[in-house]
């Protein structure tokens, strides 16, 4: 009888030891997500999300130079910076000075590939065309030797 109760208390010992290691467990994991590392709330603004987290600038860019090849060394310089170039291509008139164009409402980002391009802000407009799924137009004047990928 007595090697029973023995059993037994050794039993509820390992079985509260057990409890015990669980409680405390759970309670620092609850203390980590609350305090530590409290949960993003879904909900918040998107304007405060956009400042922690980058974003990829998607553009396209547009050759209005006449001089063929420089929006395949626009793309492979911004691309080298973190930009993302969907498309290259000519701009179907001629133009002397090298323009930002913002596509969604969204002048930083144009601001950001401007001064990437050594594009100064008076030539970045806006113009929406939600149509497009990028955010900047790159438009390539005659002045492109004055632009940081061709100095």
């Amino acid at each position: 009888m007595e090697e029973t109760l023995k059993r037994k208390n050794l039993f509820v010992s390992i079985l509260l030891a057990g409890l015990s290691v669980t409680v405390v467990l759970m309670l620092s994991s609850f203390l980590f997500r609350t305090v530590i590392s409290p949960p993003v709330d879904p909900n918040l603004d998107d304007n405060i999300q956009k400042n922690t987290v980058e974003e990829v600038i998607q553009v396209n860019v547009l050759n209005a130079s006449g001089v063929q090849g420089l929006a395949a060394r626009v793309r492979n310089f911004l691309r080298a910076r973190g930009f993302d170039v969907v498309e290259i291509g000519n701009y179907p008139e001629s133009s002397e000075n090298s323009i930002i164009i913002d596509k969604v409402g969204d002048v930083n980002s144009a601001l950001k590939v401007a001064y990437a391009l050594g594009i100064g802000d008076t030539l970045v407009t806006t113009k929406i065309d939600s149509a497009l799924f990028l955010r900047t137009s790159i438009i390539i004047g005659k002045d492109f030797a004055s632009l940081k990928p061709f100095k």
